[in-house]
This record gives C-alpha cells, sequence and structure tokens, in this order.
C-alpha cells in the first residue's frame, strides 16, 4: 500500500493503453462467468444429485417402459427404503415455434416425488389441492415466471401421447408453485399426476418411465444396484440402475463432453490475453528503464524494483479481472440468454474462487518477465541508454 500511489501514477502514464489492457481482461473474464454458468447448466444438477437415491431404467433404452409392477418387487429389496417413479411426457405448450424447451414435463405420484426430492419446497396448501384434483399440475419457479403463470390458470399441452377420447391436448390445473434455497435445484420441471395420465391414455397404461429408489445407505448404493438387475434378469423388461449422479453424468455426455470445450475456449481466451497483457507490462518497463535505474541509484533495492514491476501488473489485472467477474455475475443474475432453454444458470462457489485465482495468475503470469528484467538491471547499462 505504501507504493500504490506510485503504481497508479505509472499506470496513467499511458492512459489510453491502460484501459484497453484493462478492457481486454474485463471482456475475458466476463466470458469466463458466462461459460461457467454454461457448463453448470448443461451438467443437469450433477453436483446436486443425491447420493443415496438409484435410477432404475429399461437396459435396452431409456424411451423404453418399464412395467408399474416392478414397484412392489423394488420396494421390498434388501437395502431399498423408497421407491418412486416418473415417465417423460414430452409435450410442448402453445405452439412448435415457441416450443417448451427446458422444461422437464413428468407423470408423478405427488407425495412420494416430493418426498424423494426434499429439496423441493412446495406449500403444504398447495400440495394438498394438488391432491384434491386429479387435473392438478405443479410446476418450478423459474418456468411459472417464464410463462407468466399463476395458480388456478388452466394449461394446455400438446402430446404425443393420446387419450381414449382421441385427443392429443392435455388439460392441466396449476395448482401450485415449488422453489428451493438450494443452488442447482431444477425449478423448471412441470409435475402432473400418474393416475391421471395413466387412466387417461388410450393404450400403454401400466408403464412407467423409470424409478426412483433411496436406499437406506448410500455406501452400499451398487449392491443394491446389482440386486435390482439381477432380480429382472431375462424378463422381458430388463433393468438397468445406477446412482442418480452417475445417470445425469452419461446422459450429459450425451450432447458432447461440453466441459472439455468450454475449458479448450477459455485456454485460447487467456493464453491471448497472456500475451497482450505481457507485451504491454513488458513496453512499459522498456519505456522506464531509466527510470528503474534511477529508483536503483536512489536506493531502491533490485527486489523492491522487481515487486514494484510485479505488483503493476496484478494491479491491472485485479482492476481489469474484478470488473470482469462482478459484470460476469451481475449478467448471469439476470437468468438465461436462451430465453429457458437451460434448466439452471447460475455460476458455483467453486469456479468463482477459480476465477479469482486466474485474475491473480493473470497478474503474476504477466509481470513474471518484465520484473525479472528489472532485478537484473545493472544502473550503469541502463543509464548508458539514456
Amino acid at each position: 500500500m505504501k507504493y500504490l500511489h506510485l503504481l497508479w501514477s505509472n499506470l496513467r502514464r499511458r492512459k489510453v493503453r491502460t484501459i484497453f489492457t484493462i478492457l481486454s481482461i474485463l471482456v475475458a473474464f466476463v466470458l469466463f462467468s458466462y461459460l461457467a454458468a454454461i457448463r453448470t447448466a448443461f451438467a443437469f444438477g450433477i453436483e446436486v444429485a443425491g447420493a443415496d437415491r438409484l435410477l432404475t431404467i429399461n437396459k435396452v433404452s431409456l424411451i423404453q417402459p418399464l412395467p408399474i409392477s416392478y414397484m412392489n418387487q423394488i420396494v421390498q429389496t434388501e437395502g431399498v427404503e423408497e421407491v418412486t417413479h416418473a415417465s417423460w411426457f414430452g409435450a410442448i405448450y402453445q405452439d412448435a415455434s415457441k416450443g417448451f424447451q427446458g422444461v422437464s414435463q413428468f407423470p408423478v405420484d405427488p407425495e412420494a416425488y416430493l418426498k424423494m426430492y426434499p429439496e423441493f419446497h412446495l406449500p403444504k396448501d398447495q400440495l394438498q389441492a394438488w391432491l384434491a384434483d386429479r387435473q392438478g399440475a405443479i410446476v418450478g419457479k423459474n418456468t411459472a415466471e417464464r410463462f407468466g403463470w399463476k395458480i388456478g390458470d388452466r394449461i394446455p399441452l400438446q402430446a404425443a401421447w393420446t387419450q381414449k377420447n382421441g385427443s392429443r391436448t392435455w388439460e392441466f390445473n396449476l395448482r401450485g408453485i415449488y422453489d428451493s434455497d438450494k443452488k442447482g435445484v431444477d425449478t423448471t420441471q412441470f409435475l402432473f399426476r400418474y393416475d391421471f395420465f395413466d387412466e387417461a391414455l388410450r393404450r400403454g397404461g401400466g408403464n412407467v418411465g423409470w424409478y426412483i429408489i433411496r436406499v437406506a445407505d448410500p455406501g452400499t448404493a451398487d449392491k443394491v444396484a446389482n440386486r435390482i438387475d439381477a432380480m429382472f434378469e431375462n424378463s422381458s423388461a430388463e433393468t438397468e440402475t445406477s446412482t442418480e449422479k452417475a445417470f445425469m453424468q452419461s446422459f450429459a455426455k450425451q450432447t458432447g463432453d461440453i466441459g472439455a470445450i468450454i475449458t479448450a475456449i477459455l485456454s485460447a481466451v487467456f493464453f491471448t490475453i497472456l500475451l497482450v497483457a505481457g507485451n504491454t507490462m513488458a513496453q512499459a518497463v522498456r519505456e522506464r528503464t531509466s527510470e528503474l535505474a534511477v529508483l536503483k541509484t536512489l536506493g531502491f533495492s533490485s527486489l523492491l524494483v522487481m515487486a514494484l514491476v510485479l505488483g503493476e501488473s496484478c494491479l491491472v489485472a485485479i482492476l481489469g479481472g474484478s470488473l470482469g467477474l462482478a459484470a460476469g455475475a451481475w449478467l448471469v443474475s439476470l437468468g438465461d440468454p436462451t430465453g429457458g432453454a437451460l434448466p439452471i444458470f447460475f455460476i458455483p462457489g467453486k469456479l468463482a474462487l477459480l476465477g479469482v485465482a486466474l485474475v491473480l495468475l493473470l497478474g503474476l503470469a504477466t509481470g513474471a518477465l518484465p520484473a525479472t528484467q528489472a532485478l537484473r538491471l545493472k544502473i550503469v547499462d541502463a543509464l548508458r541508454r539514456v
């Protein structure tokens, strides 16, 4: 802090160059913030997946159903504490051009499903209203805000599932809006009653998409999964059971290794910024070679002169990086830029800390070479260049 005014004076000497260097760093960290949020969104909530939850799907494919009768056998399996189920609905809202992107729709057993996912917070009066209405449905807060829905609205969805009356338009009464106080929880889902769905289907009743299982001891999850799959081995609908986290990871990878893609983009961006900021600092030191020699003549040690040069590069990085991270966090807080295609959109704490670390690393890296040159600078040689 003692020499902060000196560092600031050096930066103000070439104002235009300093401003553009700071802006280039700012843009890089805004990009970092956005890509961090996108990477988290494509992880489909992997970080908040329950360690004690298993998913059982048809061994052939996720889109192949499983008999509802399996539920009684699964619940009696050793190590199983609770079981519920869900199915993929895949409808659109209003018209195909607007779509229903980012909104998962599942027919479920209301009480059992909410018990399986305690991170979903639904007021008791809204739960009772849902239980009292066979055509009732609840929706996540994000989706409700996106479409301007409110409790009591009649929601028509167009689906491939045909009802007994021949219609593919399914109408639901919105009875509740759930939320969560935990970051990374999907608050976009549209949930309605399985009993209504199964009874209204023209064909294909008596089946579910997958089972969600809570195990008594997360440490025995693999053993329980093996027991369940062995139970239905050689049946007409064999199963494949895995932990919820493993299932989400494999599902996310179907769209490609988003993490690797984003890491490659950020690496290219930061390498470019490193060259730009490093060149700026090297040029600034070359311009002040004689001044650095004068400082050493006045009694400044070589280590102190090196620290001043390094401090200057760190100050530039901190100014640009902190502004970039702040601007990025603010932009991300405004919500999903795709208009709702991403179920979750925020910057996790560990990636925010990584951003701070990258700011400091950038400052040290760009100042390392000029600072080393300042350390080795000989007074006689420097003054000779004047």
